[in-house]
């Protein structure tokens, strides 16, 4: 391992089928066990999906059959640290366009320790 280096944990996948999901938020399993470092949001549905971190706001729009990710260590600081999502968010999903089949998913990586 190189100097500096904290090894990385993938945390359990969540997911959500499309018979659990309409045009209000609801959660994508469980809240997150650790500080997250990369998150990916996946559709693999046939209608476009909004992503949210407080059940509210519309935050990510994926398309269906795509993915976004998200790695908040990219670019950062040795002194100042990196940003990271806080153990204990919750992520929600909501319907742009009606789906028919398929879930989605929601992809954790965090630091060991954390």
């Amino acid at each position: 391992m190189a100097l500096g280096c904290v090894p990385a944990h993938t945390d359990t996948v969540r997911a959500l089928a499309h018979g659990s999901i309409s045009g209000t938020y609801a959660a994508v399993g469980s809240p997150f066990n650790h500080n997250v470092r990369m998150m990916r949001l996946v559709n693999l549905t046939d209608g476009n999906m909004m992503f949210s971190d407080d059940g509210v706001n519309a935050k990510w729009p994926v398309p269906a059959g795509s993915f976004v990710l998200y790695d908040y260590t990219s670019n950062s600081h040795p002194v100042e640290g990196s940003m990271a999502y806080s153990k204990g968010t919750q992520i929600y999903v909501k319907e742009i366009t009606a789906l028919t089949t398929g879930s989605v998913y929601v992809e954790c990586t965090y630091a060991q320790g954390q």
